[in-house]
């Protein structure tokens, strides 16, 4: 007789809040980890089902044996958006395991409470990195009202001793606000300079989508480089940062480099020795939407058309592009796509569309 392969066996259906209740006593670590994980899922129905979850959340950030089951919590706490478990929260940063105190640290950025400024300030001055890494996040999200102090820390963090550090802080600054403006300061400025001539290179790169923004010359050859791939880095987010870039500062200098990322031959190589990355690694999506921002008839057109495909997925990623690339031609199309794509993508693009504006 066969058997059908674990892997077609469908998946079990989600817990019922009381059986999620019950899951949390479990005995083994993964079944509260899930537990935890689907109360979120009724939490974030109803303000009944959050009060009761919270301090579950609470309970087993304080008291569970398991490092991973409090890590959990601790994110549980940040997807509910709860600054009522703020105390909570706090008192595991000083928590015995490095994951917990790290999401404890996320948890705490994520929710955004000004109140929790005190502590992070003192958590950038850990003698650990990681814990260092995660209160740079955390002080820059909650802070983000008092622009000085946000500079004051990521100033000081660029003059970190660890990499990473010195590389969050930078990309933190480069994308300050929810519109991606930059955090202006001179410190940061002054430092950014420097470390556009680190040997580091996602360093180096995100110093100079920084400056690129900021209006400086050295910050765009830079980023020229980077889309011409005469000049690399290991980080993709950032090599598609500088491909969009391209389109919002109209470098139009940079047209031959993003058509071949389009239509060209070396979309292929790339996709070819990028294993699992897919148009990812040749940034073709993003430069089609830098191309379409400058006016590109063809990149305009292809978005245009894409809205009408009979594949959700295409029709969803062609409404984002549309809104970034600032295609006031297809505001009709969008708005007549109806259910047929996620609604919040729609709302998202037609803001775009609306406020449209050059790069501030």
């Amino acid at each position: 007789m066969l058997t059908t392969p674990a892997m077609f066996s469908p998946s079990p259906l989600p817990r019922s809040l009381d059986a999620c209740l019950r899951d949390l006593g479990s005995a083994t670590e993964r079944t509260r980890i899930s537990a935890l994980r689907d109360l979120v899922r009724h939490a974030l129905r109803g303000d009944t089902a959050r009060a009761r979850a919270i301090p579950l959340f609470e309970k087993a950030l304080r008291v569970d044996t398991s490092p991973a089951v409090r890590a959990d919590a601790a994110l549980a706490l940040a997807d509910v958006a709860a600054e009522e478990a703020l105390a909570t929260l706090l008192v595991a940063v000083e928590d015995d395991d490095e994951r917990v105190r790290q999401m404890a640290l996320t948890a705490i950025g994520e929710i955004g409470d000004p109140r929790a400024t005190q502590r992070l300030a003192r958590a950038l001055r850990d003698p650990r990195p990681e814990e260092r890494y995660q209160a740079v996040i955390a002080f820059a999200r909650v802070a983000q009202a008092d622009a000085e102090a946000v500079a004051t820390a990521l100033a000081d963090a660029l003059d970190d001793s660890d990499d990473a550090i010195r590389y969050i802080a930078m990309r933190l600054a480069e994308e300050y606000d929810a519109d991606g403006r930059p955090l202006r300061d001179e410190r940061l400025a002054a430092r950014a300079h420097e470390l556009i001539e680190t040997p580091d290179e996602a360093v180096s790169v995100v110093a100079a989508l920084y400056l690129a923004r900021l209006g400086t010359a050295i910050g765009r050859e830079v980023v020229l480089d980077v889309v011409a791939e005469r000049r690399a880095t290991p980080e993709i987010e950032d090599e598609q940062a500088c491909v969009e870039l391209t389109g919002q500062l109209e470098l139009r200098e940079a047209i031959p480099a993003l058509e071949r990322r389009v239509w060209g031959s070396r979309r292929v190589v790339r996709k070819v020795l990028s294993w699992g990355a897919g148009d990812r690694a040749s940034c073709s999506w993003h430069a089609r939407i830098a191309l379409a921002r400058m006016g590109h008839a063809r990149a305009k057109s292809e978005i245009l058309s894409d809205l009408a495909s009979f594949r959700r997925e295409t029709r969803e990623a062609a409404v984002v592009a549309a809104g970034r690339a600032h295609l006031g031609e297809a505001r009709s199309a969008i708005e007549g796509l109806g259910s047929s794509v996620d609604p919040s993508l729609v709302r998202e693009a037609l803001v775009r569309l609306s406020l449209a504006s050059p790069l501030a």
